[in-house]
């Protein structure tokens, strides 16, 4: 996974909890920032399935390569 993915991860991670608990007195928010939570779900599996195509698509391009080098010896 790219770096720059990674830290979008980390910040939509952090986010899930701080939209059910207050960061500035640690109690739980009476209605809690669904929209944050959401969001930040939705970011996550954004991030893994984009992760996971592009890491699919260098593994096609891979495989056709190496079969290319096979035919030719």
């Amino acid at each position: 996974m790219d770096r720059y993915f990674q830290v979008i991860l980390a910040f939509l991670v952090v986010s899930i909890p701080i939209a059910f608990i207050s960061p500035l007195d640690g109690s739980l928010r009476d209605p809690p920032f669904l929209l944050l939570f959401y969001g930040a779900i939705g970011g996550i599996i954004i991030i893994i399935l984009y992760s996971s195509y592009s890491e699919r698509k260098i593994r096609r391009e891979a495989n056709r390569r190496r079969r290319r080098s096979k035919k030719r010896d």
